[in-house]
């Protein structure tokens, strides 16, 4: 058994790092069977040695994001003691100072985990990207922030954002309205995204004036998407007919970025999800990205991924 000190240059650095009543440093210390020591006000963390070096390394990658400005939650603590496991805790080194675009408030949005700088390094290089993966995972809304960071970026000159109008055990037929006003509900994570990065008088600006469009997927129909940047979101409960249409809609200068998790399907009984045939017979065209998200990329609530994994392991 050995005793290691925590290194901190100032006790609002060890403060930040402990977390909120220590919930940061106690989820390290249970994720390696480590204990917390204070003697002549120092911190040290003892165990045996393999699994001191192992939580030390998180301390010290945790530091890193202090240092860089990042939030340091327990969301990102379990992640990384996760990585550090498994050896691979230099792999988010890349993470601190890649921002994807900057809000309208001047926050830097920044991927949290490695799957997701894989699923933005993909939409950036790609003309057609399919995002695949459970709730939480960031999926639609690193999808607006590259849609906003082209636009802005002027490689495109509006964002069109759909979804097909198909609902979670609910009826459409019973809402007020015609079938945009039926789906705007449906559309609101999308809404929600747009405003934080542009800011509401921006966003607005850009809807009254056409360069933002969201619409549900039948809208799509007979068109050719030029100069755009196109999300299809909840693509899962597409068929493959509706998928195949929303595909061949790409035109010069545009990308598409489909995303969609195959756990939530919604679809009538009988009836295939376009989003799960398309990456099957989608997967070796060129210049068609595809990246599966999965537990360890949810970045809502620690309890989440357990609910993802859950599931999971239940429908395997």
């Amino acid at each position: 058994m050995v005793s290691k000190k925590i290194e901190t240059d100032s006790m609002d650095e060890l403060i930040k790092l402990f977390g909120p009543f220590d919930e940061n440093i106690k989820a390290v210390c249970a994720a390696f069977d480590v204990k917390v020591v204070m003697q002549d006000g120092q911190s040290s963390l003892y165990g045996e040695d393999v699994n001191v070096d192992k939580a030390l390394a998180v301390v010290r990658k945790l530091r890193d994001f202090i240092a860089s400005g990042d939030s340091v939650d327990i969301g990102r603590v379990n992640y990384l003691c996760e990585l550090s496991k498994s050896d691979k805790l230099d792999d988010v080194d890349e993470l601190m100072n890649d921002v994807v675009v900057i809000t309208s408030r001047g926050k830097p949005i920044k991927c949290k985990t490695v799957g997701q700088k894989k699923y933005v390094d993909l939409m950036k290089k790609n003309t057609v990207t399919f995002g695949v993966g459970p709730a939480g995972t960031g999926k639609t809304y690193l999808a607006v922030a590259i849609a906003v960071n082209a636009y802005k970026a002027k490689q495109v000159e509006k964002i069109i954002l759909t979804r097909p109008a198909v609902e979670a055990g609910e009826k459409l037929g019973f809402l007020p309205g015609d079938l945009q006003e039926k789906v705007n509900p449906y559309l609101r994570p999308l809404y929600d995204a747009l405003q934080e990065m542009l800011g509401l008088d921006s966003y607005s600006k850009m809807l009254e004036r056409g360069i933002i469009e969201i619409a549900p997927l039948a809208y799509m129909r007979g068109r050719t998407l030029s100069n755009a940047f196109v999300i299809l979101d909840e693509a899962q409960n597409t068929t493959r007919e509706q998928i195949k249409m929303f595909l061949t809609r790409l035109g010069e200068g545009s990308k598409m970025v489909i995303t969609g998790d195959l756990t939530q399907i919604d679809l009538p009984k009988g009836l295939t999800s376009g989003l799960k045939h398309a990456i099957k017979i989608l997967k070796d065209i060129e210049d068609i990205g595809i990246i599966r998200l999965n537990e360890r990329d949810v970045v809502r609530h620690p309890l989440v991924q357990k609910i993802v994994k859950a599931y999971e392991t239940e429908d395997k």
